[in-house]
């Protein structure tokens, strides 16, 4: 997988913003912040009218996506609906690798339960999601078998550490933010780049 010389490549991450996610929210971001990726979200994105064209333009300054699809079932609030965000932003990323230059942009597909994409995507079929099983630990082990190249391959306890790390530093980030939630564009920023610093100290 060829990265440029320039600048770090960058990862989508498609991932849900709730509480019970948390820990894998801060783990997508170590884990992909020790390969040396610069993770990029939605949270970056202002409300506006023309959201969808900003969320496509990210994705199109995006090498890779990760796509977590762990909340496709119905939420407790009335009127209770599935969340259609991921599989939809999933399908904008799988139709970009498929009309850019040289089809550039790779795509990953996440699950907490390994068989339940075959009901809720079966347009999928065929792929096989990286099953995390709502683990940290799993979530660290499934993007080592997504980023299989040459050069920067962290192990699992070097992105434990860089996880840690920011664990130890997120009650200051909220703190700073003024909220105490992590699905904030500010707080967001702040856990990426304190992943990326733990990362050139943690990985070899």
């Amino acid at each position: 997988m060829p990265r440029s010389q320039s600048a770090p490549a960058k990862v989508f991450l498609n991932i849900p913003y709730d509480t019970k996610f948390e820990k894998l929210f801060l783990a997508f971001i170590a884990g992909t912040s020790a390969f040396g990726l610069v993770p990029r979200a939605t949270l970056e994105i202002r409300k506006s009218s023309n959201r969808l064209d900003k969320i496509f333009k990210l994705i199109q300054a995006c090498q890779y996506s990760i796509h977590d699809l762990s909340r496709v079932e119905l939420n407790s609030e009335k009127p209770r609906t599935p969340r259609f965000n991921m599989p939809f932003e999933l399908g904008l990323s799988v139709a970009w690798s498929r009309i850019s230059e040289n089809r550039q942009h790779q795509w990953f597909v996440c699950e907490s339960d390994g068989y339940r994409l075959q009901k809720s995507l079966s347009d999928l079929n065929g792929i096989d999601p990286k099953v995390h099983g709502g683990r940290v630990n799993d979530v660290f082990v499934e993007l080592r078998n997504m980023f299989v190249r040459s050069g920067r391959q962290p192990s699992v306890q070097e992105m434990y550490a860089i996880y840690r790390d920011v664990r130890r530093q997120l009650p200051g980030i909220l703190n700073r933010a003024g909220r105490p939630s992590l699905y904030t564009s500010s707080v967001f920023r702040d856990i990426c780049l304190a992943a990326s610093a733990s990362a050139i100290k943690n990985v070899s």
